[in-house]
């Protein structure tokens, strides 16, 4: 410990030798590894990332979460996962001793930052890594966790089945969002009936198998679009003969077109 009874800065070569936070939410900038993990991993905290730039893909048992700009991924702790992103990607990263309250359940979720929210979590990152938890930076602390509690969550995970022939279908899915094979092809190369298949589908994933490819195809549209690309090309890279049929679907999925949903960021990239 330091004179003035401060840890010295936690490095990234140090961060998983911790055996405990030096505070219940630990964040500093300039201490944190704020670098993706592509491996399988898990924290022994909650870890919270924020995506300022770029789209975070986060990857567990249970699901396919993406993560846009503007909006972070609640990870619990013990909860395996990996993620990926491009290069250009920037995020913030928070550690929790604890889920939010109305977080208890061990699930991964993706929240929306509005523009409050992301100037806590900016400012909170250039505090003591030992703040002062009865003073104005706990104050400010609590302030984050009520904001992280109340904050809206977005229809942005795709469910994955545990049972590996619907695995394999799904993987095939996701690799070739445009792919004409249908539920009937997948029940003949399974020696199933389409019924069959269709319930153990809904079963393990909670939804159809028509809307869950419709969710994975404009999932899957959002790193391109972010990108920039052209929406037509997006379009049918997901599979979408028609354009019109695209913005329909993205419209009622994201509440936007996609020509505007990444145009709505809020604040700047810092």
């Amino acid at each position: 410990m330091s004179p003035k009874g401060q840890h010295p800065a936690v490095t990234p070569q140090s961060l998983e030798q911790l055996t405990a936070l030096p505070r219940p939410v630990y964040g500093h900038v300039q201490a944190l590894p704020n670098v993706v993990l592509g491996y399988r991993h898990s924290h022994p905290w909650g870890q919270l990332s924020y995506a300022i730039r770029g789209v975070l893909e986060v990857h567990t048992d249970l699901g396919f979460y993406l993560v846009p700009p503007q909006r972070a991924v609640w990870v619990p702790a013990q909860v395996q996962h990996r993620v990926s992103c491009a290069d250009s990607t920037c995020l913030r990263s928070l550690y929790l001793e604890t889920a939010p309250p109305s977080w208890s359940d061990p699930q991964c979720r993706v929240i929306a930052v509005d523009p409050l929210l992301r100037e806590l979590i900016r400012t909170f990152s250039e505090l003591p890594v030992e703040y002062d938890s009865d003073g104005p930076d706990g104050r400010l602390v609590q302030v984050l966790l009520d904001q992280l509690d109340s904050a809206e969550q977005q229809q942005l995970m795709l469910p994955l089945p545990l049972d590996r022939d619907l695995r394999a279908l799904c993987s095939h899915l996701q690799a070739q969002p445009d792919s004409p094979t249908g539920l009937a092809d997948w029940a003949r190369q399974a020696g199933v009936s389409e019924k069959t298949l269709s319930r153990r589908f809904q079963r393990e994933t909670g939804l159809s198998f028509r809307l869950w490819r419709q969710r994975m195809r404009l999932l899957s549209a959002l790193p391109a679009l972010e990108r920039g690309e052209r929406v037509t090309d997006v379009a049918l890279a997901c599979g979408y003969e028609s354009l019109s049929a695209f913005i329909a679907a993205f419209g009622k999925q994201f509440g936007l077109p996609p020509g505007e949903f990444f145009r709505a960021r809020t604040g700047s990239d810092q």
